[in-house]
């Protein structure tokens, strides 16, 4: 049997004088999609920036373990170049660099930390084109600063493009469906989707479950005051939607 890609154990976190992880177990296998749930508070953002390595987050307890080995022992960049990306649920604007001179600088960013060949130039064009294209991404997005007068939907889609080009074993996608209208909601997820493989697994974190509807998980959990205090399939997010949180609330508190 081989090891579990993710696996997170008895996971504490503070953040200053708040305990805001307070004991998370979540096993996730390659090839896999989870979904998080939870209302505001209930530490999903948390866990998303504690595997990150955001800066001001204490873990007090616990273990992450990533393909066997000690994540939290790594530095953010580390944690990048072997293979997590985290998907922000509201992607920072970068005036004055381009976005086709981000992608360049992080994939060659990348295959440098892990002892490649940096991709020539014709490389990296081919490689966005390839992507832009299964993404359906028009070019003349590509050619503006980094998010700069972007829309909510063209700035998921930028980082849904990152994903492709990077090519990460994990993807954390923090609220991706925040802002986004019906209609961009369905293209962002189409192009998740595209990027599913059995050798890519990814965490969903999410208030809804219309994002469920095009991005169908595995297992869904729901969190609960710092904990995972309900796992099921994809029925469970149906029943939050109807029911809300304050049974799986009661569930925590018993």
């Amino acid at each position: 049997m081989s090891t579990p890609l993710l696996e997170i154990k008895n996971l504490h976190v503070r953040v200053e004088d708040n305990e805001i992880l307070k004991g998370v177990n979540l096993t996730l296998n390659r090839g896999e999609v989870h979904a998080i749930m939870g209302r505001n508070g209930s530490g999903k953002s948390t866990l998303s920036y504690v595997l990150a390595g955001k800066d001001d987050y204490e873990v007090t307890e616990g273990e992450i373990l990533f393909n066997g080995e000690d994540l939290l022992a790594m530095e953010p960049d580390e944690r990048a170049a072997a293979g997590v990306f985290l998907a922000f649920q509201y992607p920072i604007e970068i005036p004055g660099v381009s976005t086709m001179t981000f992608l360049k600088a992080a994939i060659n960013g990348q295959r440098k930390a892990r002892g490649e060949a940096e991709l020539t130039t014709p490389e990296f064009m081919k490689a966005v084109k390839d992507a832009a294209g299964l993404l359906e991404i028009k070019q003349d997005m590509l050619k503006r600063p980094l998010n700069v007068g972007f829309s909510g939907g063209e700035k998921k889609r930028a980082e849904i493009l990152q994903m492709a080009l990077l090519q990460p074993q994990l993807c954390i996608l923090d609220e991706t469906d925040s802002g986004l209208d019906i209609d961009a909601l369905k293209v962002v997820s189409e192009g998740v989707n595209k990027l599913r493989s059995a050798d890519r697994s990814m965490l969903v974190i999410t208030h809804y479950q219309r994002l469920l509807n095009y991005i169908v998980p595995d297992l869904v959990h729901v969190f609960s005051a710092g904990r995972v205090v309900e796992t099921g399939d994809k029925s469970l997010a149906l029943e939050l939607e109807a029911k809300g949180y304050a049974d799986f609330d009661e569930t925590n508190a018993a």
